[in-house]
């Protein structure tokens, strides 16, 4: 009986610290939410899709302490012309925002429009979260549809000037935050998203993405700066009729991050691209878990995952595509790359393939490996010292998943990071 009881006892505890909003049209959401959290438990280790992560710190309920870790480097993206919005320790700030009105697009706060009677977002916030409930369970995903406070609720209608940006600050030590944002890309309409930084010690963040026909959305995250930091993010996406989705995460330090992307192609010809680069050194350990979802035809979808590790650090790739039976002409691409700079690191790996299609192009791999030791050899013969050239072959392992960003000036920028990441602790 005590084994059986401690998963909910778990679950009780972390609840208890909460609060649920109420009233408004998120209200209905919200409970549904609670009551599916109490139902499935939060995750424990034995669970399935847990087994290679401990969740303990992402569900105790009281976050654990992670400093904020302060220097003079440029911010990501901050060269780039966009609109920023910022939150600190997941607390809108007004005063480092920009005016968040700009032409083809509708920005507001879930705090501010959340208690309305009528909105927009009403028909998607919690609607896919709780799609993406089946078949595996995400149980930290329904916590923070049901108490989130703050997000932003977007609503594309046409293609704005600049990118969305979304900069995450950390601030206070302890800080638990719990974002949820929705975005909705009408029929046609086409934006870029981004977002950058640590946000808080612990940051449970949620984003619910529906893109209409022909709708397209390139988003671009970066993640890192406070090593001590610790995040469960997830990212829900339905796709229509000959829409685009393309998602690039870049994760550095970090003691836990786990990524989950779940992707539905409803609409026939649609377009999914889920890629990530991590870079980890030490006490890191950080997950992808992928799942797309084919649900039409001749729809096309990419994962492409590359991971370097050394000094013991960890890394998790759980992937997996689902041809559902009538999505002929599926063309579905995954792979998981690691490259291990030393003996204690490691890569768990789980990539599968679900198939009730006949007509369809499939492939998934993984490897781990060490650095060529003959291309090492030749950079090292022609002069370029040993770190130099290990550096340089890293970056050329890392160039497939930076490869699908589009913007080829975040492009750039995300290598110029990673470079110079590489070289601080070479």
């Amino acid at each position: 009986m005590a084994v059986a009881q401690a998963k909910p006892d778990a679950t009780e505890d972390r609840l208890a610290v909460l609060t649920l909003p109420e009233g408004g049209w998120s209200e209905s959401a919200r409970a549904d939410a609670l009551a599916r959290v109490r139902a499935m438990g939060l995750p424990k280790r034995r669970d399935e899709y847990w087994k290679y992560t401990r969740p303990d710190t992402l569900v105790q309920p009281i976050a654990p302490v992670a400093a904020s870790f302060v220097n003079d480097e440029v911010l990501m993206f901050d060269v780039v012309d966009r609109l920023k919005v910022v939150f600190v320790d997941g607390v809108f700030d007004p005063v480092a925002s920009d005016d968040l009105s700009m032409e083809g697009v509708t920005i507001e706060r879930l705090a501010e429009f959340g208690g309305a009677d009528i909105h927009w977002a009403r028909d998607i916030y919690g609607a896919l979260e709780t799609r993406g409930q089946d078949p595996v369970l995400r149980p930290l995903a329904a916590l923070n549809t049901a108490f989130a406070t703050d997000g932003l609720l977007i609503n594309v209608h046409g293609t704005p000037s600049r990118p969305i940006c979304l900069v995450y600050h950390h601030g206070d030590e302890s800080s638990d935050a719990i974002l949820h944002h929705v975005v909705k890309v009408d029929s046609g309409a086409e934006v870029t998203l981004l977002e950058t930084g640590p946000a808080a010690a612990r940051f449970n963040k949620c984003m619910e993405l529906e893109i209409a026909d022909g709708g397209t959305l390139h988003h671009v995250r970066t993640q890192g700066r406070d090593h001590e930091r610790r995040a469960a993010t997830h990212i829900f996406a339905r796709l229509g009729t000959e829409s685009v989705f393309k998602t690039f995460t870049l994760t550095v330090n970090g003691v836990l991050t786990r990524n989950e992307v779940v992707v539905e192609l409803t609409g026939d010809d649609a377009v999914a691209h889920v890629a990530g680069a991590c870079v980890g050194d030490g006490d890191f350990h950080h997950d992808d878990t992928v799942f797309i979802t084919h649900d039409a035809v001749n729809c096309e979808s990419r994962q492409v995952f590359k991971k370097v590790l050394r000094n013991g650090a960890t890394g998790v790739f759980q992937g997996k595509i689902l041809v559902k039976d009538g999505a002929q002409k599926t063309d579905g691409y995954q792979i998981s790359q690691s490259l291990l700079l030393d003996d204690d690191s490691q890569f768990l790996a789980k990539p599968e393939l679900e198939i009730y299609a006949d007509d369809v192009a499939c492939s998934h791999g993984s490897t781990s490996g060490a650095i060529d030791e003959e291309a090492l050899f030749y950079l090292r013969s022609r002069g370029v010292p040993a770190g130099e050239a290990t550096d340089l072959l890293t970056l050329a392992f890392l160039a497939e998943a930076v490869e699908e960003i589009e913007n080829e000036a975040l492009a750039a920028d995300i290598v110029d990071r990673l470079s110079g990441w590489l070289n601080r602790r070479r």
